[in-house]
């Protein structure tokens, strides 16, 4: 299942601007915050959609039937340009277990490349809610790469939630395809339409782990 925020007209189409806006970009402690609070409005989707169970929760006055989420949760990203949207998830599903990969595209001669898995921090997932967050999916092959280590690592999910902040229909489509289909619901902020030879999704918003964090070597 996909879903797509943008289609309606709330507050986050106002971050989802500002970090396209070549202007506003410069202000990098702006980006990352946008990016937070983009996870922060996708967080708050996302709990939509899982699983509640009542609880009973003492007041100074009494007692009050609350329905809390059941689900265990595990929050993960793909460094380094997932930190700032992970964090809106974890500002929103403070208790959550989180888990960590490290991919990185590994270029070659004739201007393709692969994408190569370094480094997994991963716990337990067997049975659990993954919420898989990474600011752009372009291809979907590294978000699919890092969605098969960690499963490898820490079993298999019962749900994996995708979250994008921006995407391309292709990635979108390549995720699709690639990830199970029964138990898997992508969430992207916006979808664009071109994804250029060298895998740039067009309008997009440039390189956000630059953005974020400042130029790589």
């Amino acid at each position: 299942m996909l879903h797509i925020l943008n289609h309606e007209n709330t507050l986050l189409n106002k971050f989802i601007a500002e970090i396209r806006d070549k202007h506003i970009q410069k202000d990098s402690m702006r980006f990352r915050r946008n990016l937070e609070r983009i996870g922060e409005v996708t967080a708050y989707e996302i709990s939509k959609e899982l699983n509640y169970s009542t609880q009973i929760v003492s007041t100074p006055l009494g007692e009050a039937e609350v329905n809390m989420i059941s689900d265990k949760i595990v929050v993960a990203t793909i460094l380094r340009a997932g930190l700032p949207f992970h964090q809106g998830f974890l500002n929103y599903f403070d208790d959550a277990q989180n888990a960590f990969v490290s991919a990185y595209r590994k270029s070659h001669k004739d201007n393709s490349f692969e994408v190569k898995v370094e480094y997994i921090s991963c716990g337990n997932l067997e049975g659990k809610t993954l919420i898989l967050v990474d600011p752009m999916l372009a291809t979907g092959s590294s978000l699919v790469l890092a969605y098969e280590a960690l499963c490898e690592r820490g079993g298999q999910p019962a749900h994996t939630h995708i979250a994008a902040v921006i995407a391309s229909e292709q990635g979108v489509d390549y995720a699709m395809k690639h990830l199970p289909q029964s138990s898997t619901t992508i969430w992207c902020a916006a979808v664009d339409a071109e994804l250029t030879s060298h895998s740039y999704i067009v309008p997009g918003i440039g390189d956000a782990g630059d953005l974020a964090y400042g130029e790589k070597l």
